[in-house]
């Protein structure tokens, strides 16, 4: 089963966390350490702490946007990124 697209956290240098949606994890971790995404372009080193991999583009972009709301934020720092 082939799973393209894929929803990611990283956690930055200021203890921030980035929360984006790709079809090629390997090439957008490289454009964030490449500093060619603007939110962390100045918040390296970058730790990837959470991938999920779906094979359906509709359910992947939802969950980009959970976890972007209040409700998913609190998810997030309750069940994803523990300890990290």
């Amino acid at each position: 089963m082939d799973l393209p697209f894929a929803v990611y956290i990283l956690k930055c240098s200021d203890d921030t966390y980035y929360t984006g949606f790709t079809t090629n994890i390997n090439n957008r971790l490289n454009a964030h350490n490449k500093k060619e995404v603007q939110y962390t372009k100045y918040r390296l080193p970058l730790e990837l702490v959470h991938l999920s991999l779906f094979s359906n583009k509709q359910k992947a972009y939802d969950y980009e946007r959970y976890l972007k709301s209040g409700s998913g934020i609190a998810f997030r720092n309750k069940r994803l990124v523990l300890n990290s």
